[in-house]
C-alpha cells in the first residue's frame, strides 16, 4: 500500500519548521510522498497576509530539491473555507481506498481537532499523526472528552500500522523541536531584519523580488 502524507497550513512563509517536519515524518514512517497542500482561508486563524499564488510559488520553490515532496493546490482551487474534511473526501475521491493517508498535525493542532468541522469523520478518512516535541506527547489528561475517547479507541504505537489499512489510527511520533514562527517572520521583514537560516533562500528570493511582508 502507498503511505502519503498530507501537511496542511496557510505556508505564509513557508520555513524549515514545516520542512524538517515533513522531512522527519517522511523517514519515521516510511511515507512515500508528503503532499504540502496550502490552505486557500483557514476556517480557525486570520486570513494570510499574502495571496495564494505567492504562498504557493514560495511552497514550489523551497521543496523543488526533494522529489518526495509535492505541492497540492487543490484548497486553493476550491476557494472558500479550506475544510480538511473536504480536502481528504477529494484525495479519497482521487486515490481510492488503496492508498494509506496520514494527515500530519502539530500537537497544538490536534488538541484542538474537536473544533474542526465534521471532525469525527476524519478517521474514516485518513490516518491522524499528532508530531510533538521528544518526552512531550500530548497528554490525554490534557485532552477534551470526546478528543480522549477517539484517542483510546484508535491509538496506536506501531508505524507499521499505517500501512496495513488506508485510515482509522492515531499516531503520537516525536520530532526535532523548532521553536520557528512564521508571524515571528513575517513581523521581523516587516522591519526589515533577515529570515535567513529561517526560511529557504529560494523562497527569501522570491520575497525579497515581489516585496512581501515589508
Amino acid at each position: 500500500m502507498k503511505l502519503i502524507g498530507i501537511l496542511g497550513g496557510t505556508f505564509d512563509p513557508i520555513h524549515y519548521g514545516h520542512l524538517r517536519m515533513a522531512q522527519e515524518l517522511l523517514q519515521a514512517l516510511k511515507l512515500d510522498e508528503v503532499r504540502f497542500i496550502p490552505a486557500a482561508n483557514p476556517p480557525h486563524r486570520n486570513q494570510p497576509a499574502t495571496s495564494a499564488s505567492h504562498r504557493a510559488e514560495m511552497l514550489h520553490l523551497a521543496i523543488a530539491g526533494n522529489p518526495q515532496f509535492s505541492l497540492d493546490d487543490r484548497e486553493l482551487q476550491r476557494g472558500g473555507l479550506s475544510y480538511t474534511v473536504d480536502t481528504l473526501l477529494s484525495l479519497r475521491k482521487e486515490l481510492g481506498k488503496s492508498v494509506s493517508l496520514s494527515l500530519l498535525l502539530g500537537s497544538d493542532a490536534f488538541l484542538g481537532l474537536t473544533s474542526w468541522r465534521r471532525w469525527d469523520e476524519l478517521l474514516s478518512l485518513a490516518h491522524i499523526v499528532a508530531a510533538h516535541r521528544p518526552h512531550a506527547a500530548p497528554n490525554p489528561k490534557n485532552m477534551a472528552d470526546l478528543l480522549k475517547a477517539l484517542w483510546q479507541q484508535h491509538t496506536t504505537t506501531s508505524i507499521e500500522d499505517l500501512a496495513r489499512a488506508s485510515c482509522g489510527k492515531i499516531l503520537l511520533h516525536h520530532i526535532t523541536p523548532l521553536d520557528i514562527s512564521a508571524t515571528q517572520i513575517r513581523e521581523e521583514l516587516a522591519q526589515g531584519l533577515s529570515p535567513r537560516y529561517l526560511v529557504p533562500e529560494s523562497a527569501i528570493n522570491y520575497i525579497t523580488t515581489h516585496q512581501l511582508y515589508a
